[in-house]
């Protein structure tokens, strides 16, 4: 599976030389990004109309992160070479046109520029292989320990930086507040928000979940194994590195640049079972997987995990883009683990996948009944009157058993696989648009969460009978949820599960929390309103 080719490839060095130096000129600040003030003014050398210009943004910010680095700026060029030479401006120009025919585009006015900036004491001449000179920026030292300098909004360079001030500026004052870290989601760090979009893949044992990865990675990652027996025991995320190699999970755990801080809350025993596998690949440069263990069935059901299962699932559920459920015909019961597991990605149905896999192991006929008894079980888990998409293919490496399914089951096969792919595809374009939304979501139950807690402290008495009331509110905590929902008009479906509440409750002294701050609630309702609709669209096409 290939996403997209990279434009940088495709440059002779020569080329890529030139490209550096105009960067560099086009960077206003030189924190690496091209920002929508920087493009307008360098690519109106380029004499294009300004719908062309238009276009040649979008294309070139796949992603919509507002901003341009050089990858996406060297496709820039390209296209607007391209749009020069007279070709009409599509989607898919870059990878049909002859990339070594592309040559650089005319901009007027640009010569001076460059001599002045080689007169700059400050000025670096490029290497040949080499990239663009570029600071650190700003953004990755916010959340050190340190406090660090107040950045206005309007300063940020990205839609990714621009959430990361908000979060440090307006929410995570009210989570710490109110305890949220404790109760519901470990504080976010930088690398969270930095992280590259991640694919989880569920299913009982032997259903194709690691077979799958190896499929989409034409190999196999550092410490795969593949077999009919629970093979794979720990949860492995493969991901992109300069070499292969496998790290262990209390190593991963504590480096600040990788997204897997907030685990060490499952102690030692999940971390044992908990790996990084790491290798170069030009997918794993746009998309991290996670392979998970097998869900237990029958008799292995009754054999207690050392660690928490389920909240392990629900963690990686709430940080990834996108959950593939496999099943395969031979194991369509859904054990009372894998309906726990399932009930856990409450709130993150839009990016569930259902995927029957192996499917050519039955013939047409089977495969009817097969379809329909799985439809027919996930309806009971899901609780939901809607019909889940499901995926029917066989995602490995041999040849599809024509014999079994014919070839009108050749076809579904291959438009099935076809349609999954191109949902794969869109998570790297789509991963900015779910950061924002993961980020709302966290900013409405902070709130939902910080008024349920003060509403507990209020209703605590001022001097005698603490222990009593205390135990009163959490055996009637369903009766006070619902106090809370009518008194600030409060959706039902986003308050947490009562019996986890309860549980994390019971280990604290409601006397001892906060009464509510109207400040900091109009803070993060001022965040949701104002703040990060003008951050979107202070980041949206220049060119709009």
């Amino acid at each position: 599976m290939e996403i997209a080719s990279d434009p940088i490839a495709s440059c002779t060095k020569e080329h890529q030389k030139v490209y550096q130096q105009w960067f560099a000129v086009a960077d206003s600040n030189g924190d690496g990004r091209i920002t929508g003030n920087d493009a307008t003014k360098f690519f109106a050398m380029s004499n294009l109309s300004r719908s062309d210009l238009k276009q040649v943004w979008a294309f070139a910010d796949t992603n919509r992160e507002g901003y341009l680095g050089f990858k996406q700026f060297v496709a820039a060029m390209q296209l607007i070479s391209l749009a020069q030479a007279g070709h009409d401006l599509t989607p898919d120009l870059l990878s049909t046109a002859d990339m070594e025919e592309i040559q650089l585009p005319v901009m007027e006015g640009l010569d001076p520029l460059i001599a002045k900036m080689k007169k700059t004491s400050t000025y670096v001449e490029p290497e040949l292989n080499g990239s663009p000179q570029r600071q650190s920026p700003p953004a990755s030292n916010w959340f050190s320990s340190k406090p660090s300098k107040k950045v206005s909004l309007s300063a940020v360079t990205s839609i990714i930086d621009g959430l990361k001030r908000l979060y440090l500026d307006k929410l995570k004052p009210l989570e710490t507040t109110y305890r949220f870290h404790d109760f519901v989601s470990p504080p976010l760090a930088s690398s969270d928000f930095d992280a590259k979009p991640m694919v989880m893949l569920l299913g009982q044992y032997s259903t194709g979940k690691t077979t799958f990865i190896k499929h989409l990675l034409q190999c196999e990652y550092p410490g795969a194994h593949i077999g009919p027996e629970p093979t794979t025991d720990r949860f492995v995320c493969v991901m992109s590195g300069p070499d292969e190699r496998s790290i262990p999970g209390n190593t991963i755990a504590v480096q600040a640049d990788m997204p897997f801080s907030g685990l060490s809350n499952f102690g030692g025993a999940f971390l044992s079972k908990f790996q990084c596998s790491q290798m170069p690949h030009p997918l794993l440069e746009h998309i991290t997987f996670v392979d998970t263990p097998g869900v237990l069935s029958g008799e292995k059901q009754r054999t207690q995990r050392s660690y928490d299962f389920t909240g392990v699932i629900s963690w990686f559920a709430a940080k990834c883009d996108l959950i593939l459920l496999l099943f395969d015909p031979h194991k369509l019961d859904i054990s009372d683990e894998f309906k726990r597991v399932i009930s856990s990605l409450r709130g993150h149905d839009d990016k569930i996948r259902v995927v029957l896999n192996k499917a050519d192991q039955v013939d047409t006929q089977q495969l009817m009944r097969v379809y329909g008894a799985l439809m027919w079980s996930l309806g009971k888990v899901l609780n939901t009157p809607e019909v889940s998409r499901v995926y029917i293919g066989s995602f490995n490496d041999k040849p599809i058993k024509e014999d079994s399914i014919g070839p009108m089951g050749r076809e579904l096969f291959e438009k099935e696989q076809n349609d999954l792919l191109a949902d794969l595809k869109d998570i790297p374009k789509k991963a900015c648009d779910r950061r924002i939304n993961e980020f709302v979501k966290r900013a409405r139950a902070a709130k939902i969460h910080a008024y349920i807690i003060s509403h507990l402290k209020k209703e605590m008495p001022a001097m005698i009978g603490k222990g009593k009331a205390q135990q009163r509110l959490i055996d009637n905590l369903e009766g006070e949820f619902a106090k809370v929902q009518r008194e600030f008009h409060l959706p039902a479906g986003d308050f947490p599960y009562v019996e986890h509440f309860r549980e994390v409750l019971g280990g604290y002294s409601i006397d001892k929390f906060e009464k509510l701050k109207p400040k900091m609630i109009q803070a993060v309702d001022d965040m949701l309103g104002y703040d990060i609709p003008e951050l979107l669209k202070n980041f949206r096409n220049p060119y709009d």
